[in-house]
């Protein structure tokens, strides 16, 4: 099986007129979202295919926001008919959930064409739809020797006064799927080697320039923190993947430097996990593939804007050469870090790809990682945890979210927290021997690691 993913993006049709009911038997599924509430559902419902049929579903239950309901159409195709309610003043994160919730009412059914309709005015609660649609009609990796058949959605229409930017939905779903693609595949078939070259083949397609830095180079750097991580690997094949958009004639200072953490299988080296906590420690390469997407988008959109992905590539392994606590280590930035617990490798790899990308002077760092199970904690997966350099780009960061429907927190950034950072035989240590309020110390440790001249520094 290919490591680069196999699908392509549904068709995506616009509708200049409403569907009626000769038109609506051409789709396997239809779908729409509708308020909760007001005496206008009746009304605009009548504009909808077989609006008795709708009716009646709407008529079952009083409506409650977020719930779905589903009927068949009385056609030859007897689509299926599926109705969600949206509060008044829903999130963008509410709308994702519930156009995730009406998809699932596809499961199993062979939906291949669907039209995404709407009964508000103007029709935004299309794009949720379109998103949601466009993850669903992608094919995650399987190795199965006999795979069963897949039932995909292969076209959509979706209203034309819904003004959705096409092109930004469709290098928004290719980022975001390739990123789901990279996280999931299994460690045995996305080692460092095939990374970098699956990395560098699809940078050449989008025109991205790109160089490896390999652990020879990375030693003559003096990039000890990510060494030291590497050196359990029974290969010497780890490294710095440094990839370079520049539109047009801009220069080789990036606008924005994207960092992410690729570490490809995760057992915490000899302070080793649990069988649990090592389970799906294949996704800790997360990072990396986000900001991977993220550069691959960007440059499709030609976004006018310079901008750099470093990625960290190394696995953490157990082994006679494993770095171990209390070692002392030297980043690249000459800062020497004490060695407390192998499996806060990830802020060890970061330390020296946010130094070296420190020296190209970006306008801001982000940093995107899998990096402490302490914010799981905090937040659980239902958010996001960030930390940002200064008020005015926490507030951007959020904002951002809000819009995406990515909720995002920013947590504390005080400089008093060093004071469990110092080390009496290094510059710093690495953690602290206990995991509370971990991945604030970690934010801290790595701010050692950026320039003070880069304006915004922040991470994810």
């Amino acid at each position: 099986m290919s490591l680069l993913p196999t699908s392509s993006l549904p068709r995506i049709d616009t509708l200049r007129a409403p569907l009626d009911i000769r038109r609506a038997a051409e789709f396997d599924a239809l779908l729409v979202m509708a308020p909760d509430s007001g005496a206008e559902f009746d009304r605009r419902v009548a504009a909808l295919p077989e609006s008795t049929r709708w009716a009646g579903l709407h008529a079952r239950l009083p409506a409650r926001a977020g719930t779905v309901r589903s009927t068949r159409l009385a056609n030859a195709r007897q689509s299926l008919a599926v109705l969600g309610y949206l509060g008044r003043q829903a999130s963008a994160f509410e709308r994702l959930a519930l156009a995730g919730r009406m998809m699932k009412e596809l499961a199993g059914q062979c939906a291949g064409r669907i039209a995404l309709l709407s009964v508000d005015e103007p029709g935004c609660d299309v794009e949720p739809l379109l998103a949601s649609a466009l993850a669903q009609a992608f094919v995650m990796p399987k190795f199965a020797s006999k795979p069963d058949p897949e039932r995909h959605i292969a076209r959509i229409a979706i209203p034309a006064a819904a003004g959705i930017d096409l092109a930004r939905a469709r290098a928004t779903a290719r980022g975001t799927n390739l990123a789901r693609w990279l996280t999931a595949l299994p460690p045995n078939r996305l080692d460092a080697p095939s990374y970098r070259h699956l990395a560098a083949r699809l940078a050449r397609h989008a025109r991205i320039s790109q160089r490896w830095l390999d652990e020879r180079m990375l030693r003559r750097l003096g990039a000890g923190a990510f060494l030291a991580v590497a050196a359990g690997n029974a290969a010497r094949n780890a490294g710095i993947l440094h990839l370079r958009y520049r539109p047009g004639r801009r220069g080789n200072r990036p606008d924005i430097a994207l960092v992410g953490k690729g570490i490809l299988f995760d057992t915490g080296g000899n302070n080793l996990k649990s069988h649990r906590g090592m389970l799906d420690m294949h996704t800790d390469k997360a990072g990396s593939a986000v900001a991977l997407a993220t550069l691959l988008a960007l440059a499709e959109l030609e976004v006018p804007v310079a901008v750099d992905a470093w990625l960290a590539i190394t696995e953490n392994r157990i082994g006679p050469t494993a770095y171990r606590p209390q070692d002392v280590v030297r980043a690249a930035n000459g800062v020497t870090i004490q060695v407390i617990h192998t499996d806060a490798e990830g802020r060890m790899v970061l330390a020296d790809t946010l130094a070296l990308a420190g020296r190209t002077r970006p306008r801001l760092m982000l940093d995107f990682a899998t990096l402490t199970g302490a914010c799981v904690q905090a937040v659980t997966e239902r958010m996001s945890g960030a930390f940002a350099g200064d008020a005015a780009l926490a507030a951007a960061l959020v904002a951002a979210g809000h819009a995406s429907g990515e909720r995002v927190w920013n947590f504390p950034l005080a400089e008093d927290y060093d004071a469990e950072l110092e080390s009496r035989t290094a510059d710093v240590v690495q953690c602290t021997p206990d995991n509370k309020g971990d991945h604030i110390y970690a934010a801290r440790f790595l701010r050692r690691f950026v320039p003070e001249n880069v304006p915004g520094r922040t991470s994810i």
